[in-house]
C-alpha cells in the first residue's frame, strides 16, 4: 500500500501534459517579445552604462577607460545644472498648459455645439503632424522682423518680443509650440473621459442644488482622475523626449536657453562626438524618467478614483 501511495503522489506532483503544453504555448508567444526587448532595450542600456566610463569619439577602434571622470565632469559643471533647470521648466510648462487647456477644450467640445465633430478633427490634427513641419511654420510666425505675430501686434501698436533670438523668450516660444501640437491629444482623451461619466451623477447633483462649479468639482474632477493620471504620466514622459521642435526652432539656443537633457545628449554624441559624456546624459535622463514614473505610480495613483 505504501509503495502504491508513493507512486500516486509522484504522479499527482508531476506536471501533466496539458500543463506542459500551456507553458510551451506561453513561451512561444512571450519568448520572442522578451528576446526583442532584451536585444533592443536592456542590452543597449547595459552598453550605455559601460560607455559612460570610457572616452570614445565613436570612430576610434578602442575605447579608453576613464572611470568616473565623465560623471564628475558632467555633474559638477554649471552647464549640466542649467540644462536640468531648462528640462524641468519645459516639462512643467508644457505639461501644465497641455492638461489645463486640454481639459478646458474638452469641456467646451462636450457641449451640444454646431460643427462639434469638425472642430474635434481640426483640434486633433496638429498631434499627427510632423514636429519639424510645425516648428518651421511657427518659426516664421515668431520671426521678430517679418513674422505674422509681429505684424498682428503692430496693428494694435504693440512691440513683438524677440521670441527665438532672445534667451528670455526662447523657452516660452518652444513651450507654446509644443503645447499647440499636443493639446489636441489631451483634449481628445479628456473628452473620452467626460463621456464616460454617468449622467445620473450630474442629475443627482442638480437635484441637491449644486451649481455648475460645484458639479465640476464634485462630479467631473473625481470622474476624470483615471484619465488625468494617465495623461500626467504620458505627457511628462513625452515632454522629456521633445527634440524636433527645439532642434528646428532654436538649436538649443540662444546659448543654451532651450537645451534640454535629450538635446544635450544629441549635442555630445552626434555633434561633439563625446560618446562617454553623452552616455552620462542619457543615463541621467533615463533615471529621472524612471523615478518620476515610479513616484507617480506609487503616490499619485492613490488619489485616483476608479469606478
Amino acid at each position: 500500500m505504501s509503495s502504491a501511495r508513493l507512486a500516486a503522489s509522484q504522479v499527482q506532483g508531476a506536471p501533466s501534459r496539458r500543463d506542459q503544453a500551456e507553458w510551451l504555448t506561453f513561451a512561444a508567444f512571450v519568448g520572442p517579445n522578451l528576446l526583442l526587448l532584451a536585444i533592443f532595450s536592456y542590452w543597449p542600456l547595459i552598453q550605455n552604462v559601460a560607455l559612460s566610463f570610457t572616452e570614445w569619439d565613436m570612430i576610434a577602434p578602442v575605447k579608453r577607460f576613464v572611470g568616473l571622470d565623465n560623471w564628475v565632469f558632467v555633474l559638477t559643471s554649471n552647464r549640466f545644472w542649467q540644462i536640468a533647470l531648462n528640462t524641468a521648466t519645459f516639462m512643467l510648462g508644457s505639461v501644465g498648459l497641455t492638461l489645463v487647456i486640454g481639459l478646458g477644450v474638452a469641456l467646451l467640445l462636450n457641449q451640444r455645439l454646431r460643427f462639434r465633430d469638425t472642430a474635434r478633427t481640426i483640434l486633433f490634427t496638429p498631434t499627427v503632424l510632423s514636429g519639424a513641419a510645425v516648428a518651421i511654420v511657427w518659426y516664421f510666425i515668431f520671426d521678430p522682423n517679418w513674422g505674422m505675430l509681429k505684424t498682428a501686434l503692430g496693428w494694435v501698436g504693440l512691440p513683438s518680443p524677440r521670441w527665438v533670438v532672445d534667451s528670455h523668450w526662447a523657452m516660452p516660444a518652444v513651450i507654446i509650440v509644443y503645447v499647440w501640437k499636443t493639446v489636441g491629444y489631451a483634449a481628445v482623451i479628456f473628452l473620452a473621459g467626460l463621456q464616460g461619466i454617468p449622467k445620473e451623477l450630474y442629475e443627482a447633483a442638480r437635484v441637491d442644488g449644486a451649481n455648475a462649479w460645484q458639479r465640476f468639482r464634485a462630479v467631473t474632477l473625481p470622474g476624470l482622475t483615471p484619465i488625468t493620471f494617465f495623461l500626467l504620466v504620458t505627457t511628462i514622459l513625452l515632454s522629456f523626449q521633445a527634440f524636433d521642435i527645439i532642434n528646428v526652432m532654436t538649436f538649443g539656443g540662444p546659448v543654451i536657453a532651450t537645451t534640454t537633457l535629450l538635446y544635450e545628449y544629441y549635442n555630445q554624441a552626434f555633434v561633439g562626438f563625446h560618446a562617454g559624456t553623452a552616455a552620462v546624459y542619457a543615463i541621467t535622463l533615463f533615471v529621472l524618467m524612471l523615478v518620476l514614473t515610479i513616484v507617480q505610480l506609487r503616490y499619485v495613483e492613490r488619489r485616483v478614483t476608479y469606478g
